[in-house]
């Protein structure tokens, strides 16, 4: 009874501890359906050997029911006869034969009993079996789920949200400070720009006025412009 000790013990485990306690969640649900198949095939063949010798039991019991039917059979001829000796004989030989049909039936009751229990046992396991399998791809979507929310949270805990966000915020005075030095090149480039166009601006107008400084000389000298 070793083997169903053992299924008991298989049964009775706690699925969701040896989950937890498994490196690999998922291999050991795996594991968990090939044992408790295993199981299943050991049982199934005790089963058949068990069947086996209930009826082997079976047989030698209505033998001895025979023997003993057959016995009697003979002494009541013999009586019939007349020959009570002969009957004697043939009584002694039921008596006999009477003690191997209550012992053979004793046995055949016993493994018959155990056979029942055997089998009640197998129906057991097939169930939990059939279950097991049901749930397996269940608790495999469960592990993964977990090992997903797992990663995440280590990716999360890894995270230094405050120390981001300080780098960010002296990145972001770095880009400040390149916009003003920029403005103020511009600025600069700008300015230099506009005093050359005052410059070019002032000769200008300093042509103008002499030219108009020559027409009033020449109209003063003798109304000539062309002087």
């Amino acid at each position: 009874m070793g083997v169903f000790q053992r299924l008991s013990d298989l049964l009775k485990s706690n699925v969701n501890d040896l989950i937890d306690r498994a490196e690999d969640p998922e291999k050991m649900v795996k594991q968990i359906i090939i044992d408790m198949q295993k199981e299943l095939s050991k049982a199934t063949q005790n089963y058949g050997k068990a069947k086996a010798s209930e009826r082997l039991a079976e047989k030698q019991y209505q033998n001895a029911v025979k023997i003993s039917a057959d016995w009697e059979a003979k002494a009541k001829a013999a009586l019939a006869s007349g020959d009570q000796e002969l009957a004697k004989k043939a009584l002694a030989k039921k008596v006999k034969a009477d003690e191997d049909v209550v012992n053979y039936k004793e046995m055949y009751e016993t493994i018959s009993n155990q056979t029942d229990a055997i089998g009640d046992q197998v129906e057991v396991l097939k169930t939990k079996l059939e279950e097991a399998k049901s749930r397996q791809a269940m608790l495999i979507a469960r592990s993964q789920m977990a090992d997903t929310q797992k990663d995440l949270a280590k990716s999360m805990g890894g995270f230094d949200a405050s120390s981001s966000l300080e780098k960010f915020n002296r990145m972001e005075e770095k880009i400040v400070r390149k916009e003003a030095e920029a403005d103020a090149f511009a600025e600069i480039a700008g300015g230099e720009e506009y005093e050359g166009a005052d410059e070019f601006a002032k000769i200008e107008s300093d042509a103008k006025v002499d030219a108009e400084l020559q027409r009033l000389m020449a109209e003063m000298n003798g109304g000539s412009t062309n002087a």
